[in-house]
């Protein structure tokens, strides 16, 4: 390492702990604000030509912002639709119903996993609210199990949603790591879906079984009647049909930003579509981006099928095609009514394009500057994997900030020279370790964890008995599926 190496690498340390002062301390700035603040200041630190800082932060955020922005619109409006035509309620009332006290958080597990896809965590979480409610109640009436009903039934959603959100495309955390590190879509939902079945089953299930009886979390009462009967009889069903057009008023409960696209959940537009389709719905941008990774795979480079998956796999395409099949086959309305719907899906998401188009911008800065350059340098003399470095960078960025796009963001910023240094880098998995970080240790400075606390009539020390633990066993399993998939060959 060089001297100029050192000074590179102490202004992009000294850039981290500003942006985290920027938005911790005071004057507590919006992350958006913070993070073009301290791209400037890495540009005037580092002497870069002005008329060069000023392309590199323009050029940085919309490059980034194309790159994500439209697929993550579409997600929205994707979840919008699916929770407004009643299709979640049903998906999670097909699964749950059956189910045996001791299964019922594998079936929680198993209804957030699908709705988790894409969904964003806060929307999925108040979506699936009056399914908990109402299972929970049922238990509580009941007198089944031990402790609190209603941990044991919402911790293993809250494991299967982290996982997807942090580990899996279309979401924008994983997306925005994926085109910061110019890796494919295909391998890194492959690794994904690998790496957060059993960080779900550890997190979910399981930690519920164990953490449940130990605690005795309990909604207030007004709480609980917004979604189940006053009498607290009907079971799940009535739990649903309580909740269905009150989902979203926990959307305005403290902490709940982004949660507002969920709208009021389960207006029953689309009457008569069975779970089959229903599933296919939510789960066919992912099933073609899947085609198109198990096409590179099978077929030769020059094969026409190869064109077409890769088409169709894009993930803007992707999400356009199930957007447009989810429109003509949950029969989502009138024109006007849908449209209106579609617009309001997207309002609540403009928090995190502006701060994906933050971070692409101080991604830039600090690719223009060459401080990736002195990573790579730096990462030659450490014994490190980069993987680790990449899930511990995210985890600092993501607990100290409160936001896991700016930890996703600036670890995946900071990496990227290092992901096409030339090194032997599994880029895939880079990616997924990045998202890995950003969950770990969910706490008072994340939106989600006012959401549960919340929702659930929790204390300071419940809440981080719940998500925050959840959350951390989410990452540190999903770390080390990332370390043991690294010993297999690469799927790209």
């Amino acid at each position: 390492m060089s001297l100029a190496d050192i000074e590179l690498l102490v202004i992009a340390l000294i850039s981290v702990l500003g942006l985290v002062g920027l938005i911790v301390l005071k004057p507590r700035l919006h992350p958006l604000v913070a993070l073009l603040l301290v791209s400037v200041a890495v540009g005037l630190a580092t002497s870069m030509p002005l008329n060069k800082l000023a392309s590199a932060i323009s050029g940085g955020a919309g490059k980034t912002l194309g790159a994500v922005g439209l697929v993550v619109a579409l997600g929205a409006m994707l979840g919008k639709l699916l929770a407004e035509s009643g299709v979640t309620t049903r998906i999670a009332d097909a699964i749950v119903s059956r189910s045996s006290y001791r299964m019922l958080p594998w079936a929680m597990a198993g209804v957030a996993f699908i709705i988790g896809i894409p969904m964003f965590f806060e929307v999925g979480l108040v979506v699936l609210l009056p399914l908990i409610f109402g299972v929970a109640r049922k238990l509580e009436t009941g007198r089944q199990g031990s402790g609190s009903a209603y941990v044991y039934v919402a911790v293993p959603v809250i494991a299967a949603l982290a996982a997807m959100h942090g580990m899996v495309p279309p979401h924008p955390g994983p997306l925005t790591a994926i085109a910061t590190l110019k890796t494919s879509v295909g391998a890194t939902m492959i690794y994904g879906f690998v790496a957060a079945i059993p960080a779900i089953i550890l997190g979910g299930p399981l930690y519920a079984a164990f953490i449940a009886p130990r605690m005795k979390a309990r909604p207030d009462d007004a709480m609980i009647h917004q979604y189940v009967p006053h009498d607290g009889e009907g079971g799940e069903d009535a739990g649903l049909d309580a909740g269905k057009s009150q989902a979203a008023k926990s959307a305005t409960r403290p902490g709940a930003e982004g949660s507002a696209n969920v709208g009021t959940s389960g207006t029953g537009e689309g009457v008569g579509v069975g779970v089959g389709v229903g599933v296919l719905c939510a789960l066919l941008p992912a099933l073609l981006m899947l085609f198109h990774a198990v096409a590179e795979v099978l077929l030769d480079k020059t094969s026409g099928l190869l064109h077409i998956a890769a088409f169709v796999g894009n993930p803007v395409v992707a999400m356009l095609l199930g957007l447009l099949f989810a429109m003509v086959m949950l029969r989502s309305g009138d024109p006007d009514s849908v449209r209106k719907s579609l617009s309001a899906s997207v309002k609540p998401i403009s928090n995190v394009l502006l701060i994906i188009a933050g971070g692409g911008a101080f991604q830039q800065v600090l690719t223009d500057a060459h401080v990736g350059d002195a990573i790579v340098h730096m990462s030659h003399q450490l014994a490190v994997s980069p993987l680790v470095l990449g899930w511990l960078i995210s985890m600092l960025l993501s607990v100290s900030t409160g936001s896991a796009t700016v930890g996703i963001v600036g670890a995946a910023g900071l990496l990227a020279p290092l992901a096409v240094s030339g090194e032997a880098i599994n880029q895939p998995l880079l990616a997924l370790s990045i998202g890995c970080g950003s969950l770990f240790f969910n706490y008072a400075n994340h939106a989600g964890f006012w959401l549960v606390k919340e929702s659930f009539g929790m204390t300071m020390g419940e809440a981080t008995q719940t998500i925050s633990v959840v959350q951390s066993i989410v990452s540190l399993v999903g770390l080390g599926m990332v370390l043991i998939l690294n010993l297999l060959p690469p799927l790209a």
